[in-house]
């Protein structure tokens, strides 16, 4: 009876520590996410406009669109490996074409890869789009009246 009891106390006594580590886990993740927000990788794209033969760098970033000719690129995800490891970057994009007569093309949705941009490339007949690489967003440039 008493190993019982001790065995239901122990039980008692770690839910209540699992449930406020739990709290504490939430609680800190929640203080964060502004943090988090505000430090949104930017992934660099190159971009060539075969009709004009202009190759264009897209700072594009995470969750923002940007425009490339009649082109809406959307990077969904951007993700580079460490130093110590060999170079690779990855960025899931969605790009629709915006025609001025039609509703809009999507003209791709998936990952692509800067070591091998031919393996998943986007199918357009004026506009090639390829990743470069993922950076940290830059600090706002202060006007220096402060």
């Amino acid at each position: 009876m008493v190993g019982r009891l001790r065995a239901a106390a122990v039980q008692g006594i770690s839910g209540v520590l699992i449930q406020r580590l739990a709290l504490g886990v939430v609680a800190f993740v929640l203080a964060t996410l502004p943090a988090l927000a505000q430090e949104r990788p930017v992934a660099v794209l190159r971009a060539l406009d075969k009709v004009t033969a202009r190759v264009s760098t897209i700072s594009a970033p995470v969750g923002r669109e940007v425009r490339f000719g009649t082109l809406r690129i959307l990077v969904r995800t951007c993700k580079k490996r460490p130093p110590e490891e060999p170079p690779e970057t990855s960025v899931f994009l969605e790009i629709l074409d915006l025609r001025p007569r039609g509703a809009p093309q999507r003209v791709f949705t998936g990952w692509m890869f800067a070591s091998s941009p031919a393996l998943s490339a986007m199918e357009h007949p004026t506009y090639d789009v390829w990743p470069i690489d993922c950076r940290a967003p830059s600090p706002p440039q202060s006007s220096g009246n402060e």
